[in-house]
């Protein structure tokens, strides 16, 4: 069967927030809908890096039954605004238009089991939007960061590296952070961050959200991560998170899959074990909730 070519248009955006979003919408391919996805890209540059493996699995999940919606956030890519027009809040918000969007298709959307996959940073947007979900949320996280507060940190580094070449360095770290908390943007690597962007990013966290009972089995976490060795093991930083999700009712797996960082690799890289491993979650979780529907009284 042929793949029907995505379907690019620009969302209007709900108040209060404002313009229109740039949105690439993958149809699920065959006669069953297996879930409904809505993709999360990671902060700056990471985003850029990673369009082309988004795009790459995006296309694999409709193929295997899913529809996926990747929506690029305020001021990012192809949506309208600069990025140092958004706020944290902001890109939460375009999360849950997203999945209106999606679930508003028809009937038949609005009754698939619903997806959130981020990558990075975009996992922590995912993870708040739900929480303001009224319906059960299943997650794929790729190598989740467990809190904004070091992404910040590590971003704003980024200025610090590059005036360290020209001695410029000194206490620049405090008067970024004192611009931040006097209502001031900052740029760092062309990227304009505006306070209510920063202050939300560095108070987020990965925390599960309450789930929602559900009829039909368990809410699912699908948690990946990539390295090129093989004997590494799971951080104490992410068990404990994991942890944490399972103490919260989450039927949660962990998996090492080999392939590059390709979203801060100098050339554009692909992880093809990681295409193959996350289409394999979410069609493993998928047979399993068809097979609880059918066993249901």
């Amino acid at each position: 069967m042929t793949q029907a070519p995505p379907q690019a248009f620009f969302l209007p955006a709900t108040a209060p927030s404002t313009g229109e979003r740039f949105c690439v919408f993958h149809a699920a391919q065959g006669d069953q809908l297996r879930g409904r996805v809505v993709y999360v890209h990671p902060f700056a540059e990471e985003m850029n890096k990673s369009r082309r493996m988004a795009a790459l699995q995006s296309r694999a999940l409709a193929a295997a039954g899913f529809s996926v919606l990747q929506i690029d956030l305020h001021g990012c890519g192809d949506s309208s605004g600069d990025f140092g027009d958004a706020s944290w809040d902001d890109w939460v918000n375009d999360v849950l238009q997203a999945v209106a969007w999606l679930s508003e298709r028809d009937a038949r959307h609005a009754a698939a089991p619903l997806w959130l996959w981020g990558l990075r940073c975009g996992c922590l947007i995912a993870a708040q939007a739900a929480a303001k979900l009224t319906e059960a949320v299943n997650f794929c996280f790729w190598q989740p960061t467990t809190s904004g507060k070091p992404v910040l940190q590590q971003f704003l580094r980024i200025k610090l590296a590059a005036d360290m070449l020209s001695g410029n360095a000194k206490g620049l770290m405090e008067a970024m952070r004192q611009a931040l908390a006097a209502g001031q943007p900052v740029e760092v690597a062309g990227y304009a961050v505006s306070p209510a962007l920063a202050n939300g990013l560095e108070k987020a966290s990965l925390a599960a959200p309450e789930p929602i009972a559900r009829q039909h089995g368990p809410v699912r976490l699908e948690w990946l991560e990539l390295s090129r060795r093989t004997d590494i093991d799971v951080t104490p930083v992410t068990q404990q998170c994991l942890t944490k999700w399972q103490l919260a009712a989450y039927s949660s797996r962990h998996q090492f899959v080999e392939g590059p960082n390709f979203w801060q690799t100098q050339e554009i890289e692909d992880a093809p074990a990681l295409l193959e491993a996350t289409c394999a979650a979410f069609l493993t979780h998928s047979s399993t909730a068809l097979a609880n529907r059918a066993v249901s009284p």
